[in-house]
């Protein structure tokens, strides 16, 4: 062996987010995966499996635990990036700090909460995950929620691991399937995650650390970056919410109001979402868990995170978004699956408002911020005079994330969505309220 190639630079082989067995329809696809920075600066070359007919890839970038950020980059024919193209967005990319080592009680046993109903795959690649976690006491209880099938329980026991264990819940709603798991969890934190989600295997230690680093923090949310950008309406629903950004750490209380929030803590999206957030046991008990006339299941559609991110605030508890705790999401592939789902956002958004202002405390508080949220509306309804007007606004937002092509499939897959989530939360007030009754 030669010194040259005793000492030659390793080609790093990455491996996607969630594979798939096919390469994407669609040109403006983009493969989705993570790199840690140290590694790929020192490879002499970086392969991307499973690339076959993608042109582009995000990757999540990471030093070691810690977060920098995404980088959008070519790939070649052959699965590969340029390695002068990464290594320059990968030095672009700010320089991570590691946070305060953790000084309180370890918080022991993690309980984690999977609500499903009818998507035996998807629930089936979500435990594997949670299973394969680098943090030894857990415990994982998936709550089949209004079946139809046996098909969950099944998969389930497939897997014979005595950590999982199997809820039916018959009444349907994701919150009545997240307080059975609450009802049931031995931990002293109690972690949910949606059946359409692949966690990190250090995702559950990340919780632990932000718990720990805290005395005073309830609850702890972390980033849910898109597992998959395949398709135009996949592409577009990453653009929309910021919970898949969410890459700064913070620690929310209402004691110190964020400066750069001004509708806090009625601030959607900046505390993140359901599909990866987690409480304390005793302090969900406390606050009644779930509002089971909120989320999907109900007239209400959603609302329920936002709901329970208030409640945590407004009790005196601080909320922790924690970005190294990442979990991916499968966003909905298709137009149709997209549009039930901008309308169900939007009908929780309206439902979530409507129980607000049903209470005196939270209903003045809304009241304060009233003109924060006229002024915020106003600015995003400029520009965006009907349908075409807010597509542009939005395609011309995408383009500028990695220079992605946009062309006829995004506007068509997406075109009139925002209007069907402005729409669904003029009802959103009534459907709560029919949600309550049912609820009761």
């Amino acid at each position: 062996m030669t010194d040259h190639q005793a000492t030659a630079a390793p080609v790093l082989t990455l491996a996607p987010a969630m594979p798939a067995p096919d390469a994407p329809a669609w040109s403006g696809a983009a493969w989705v995966g993570a790199v840690d920075r140290r590694e790929a600066l020192a490879a002499s070359a970086v392969e991307l499996d499973g690339a076959a007919g993608f042109r582009r890839a995000r990757l999540l970038v990471r030093d070691g635990r810690e977060v920098a950020g995404f980088v959008d980059v070519a790939v070649d024919a052959g699965g590969a990036v340029d390695p002068a193209e990464l290594g320059a967005a990968l030095r672009d990319l700010r320089t991570t700090r590691l946070p305060s080592v953790p000084t309180g009680a370890p918080v022991g046993r993690i309980s984690v909460v999977i609500g499903t109903r009818d998507r035996p795959d998807d629930v089936r690649r979500c435990v594997r995950s949670v299973l394969a976690s680098a943090y030894d006491d857990l415990e994982v209880f998936v709550v089949d929620n209004a079946p139809t099938t046996a098909a969950t329980r099944d998969v389930v026991a497939s897997f014979g691991d005595a950590r999982l264990h199997y809820v039916l819940e018959a009444r349907p709603g994701v919150s009545r399937a997240r307080n059975a798991g609450l009802a049931l969890a031995s931990g002293a934190v109690v972690a949910f995650v949606d059946d359409d989600v692949v966690v990190d295997r250090d995702w559950l230690a990340a919780l632990a650390d932000a718990y720990a680093r805290d005395a005073d923090v309830v609850c702890v949310t972390g980033l849910v970056p898109s597992g998959e950008l395949r398709t135009p309406t996949q592409r577009y629903f990453d653009e929309r919410v910021t919970w898949a950004r969410n890459t700064e750490r913070r620690v929310f209380r209402t004691s110190e109001p964020p400066a750069d929030l001004p509708l806090f803590p009625f601030s959607v999206g900046a505390f993140g979402t359901g599909a990866n957030m987690s409480l304390r046991r005793s302090a969900a008990l406390a606050l009644g868990g779930f509002d089971v006339a909120l989320g999907p299941g109900t007239p209400a559609r959603a609302g329920e995170d936002p709901d329970l991110f208030t409640r945590v605030l407004f009790s005196g508890g601080a909320l922790a978004v924690e970005p190294s705790a990442v979990v991916w999401h499968k966003h909905r592939p298709d137009r149709e699956a997209l549009r039930a789902q901008a309308l169900g956002y939007g009908t929780g958004l309206g439902a979530w408002v409507a129980k607000l202002m049903l209470r005196p405390r939270t209903a003045f508080a809304v009241l304060r911020r009233a003109v924060g949220a006229l002024r915020q509306l106003g600015a995003l309804g400029q520009g965006t005079g009907g349908d075409g007007a807010g597509a542009d606004q939005v395609s011309a937002a995408v383009d500028a994330v990695g220079g992605w092509p946009v062309d006829d499939a995004f506007r068509d897959a997406t075109a009139g969505l925002k209007r069907v989530e402005l729409v669904a939360a003029l009802g959103g007030p009534v459907r709560y309220l029919r949600a309550r009754r049912a609820a009761r």
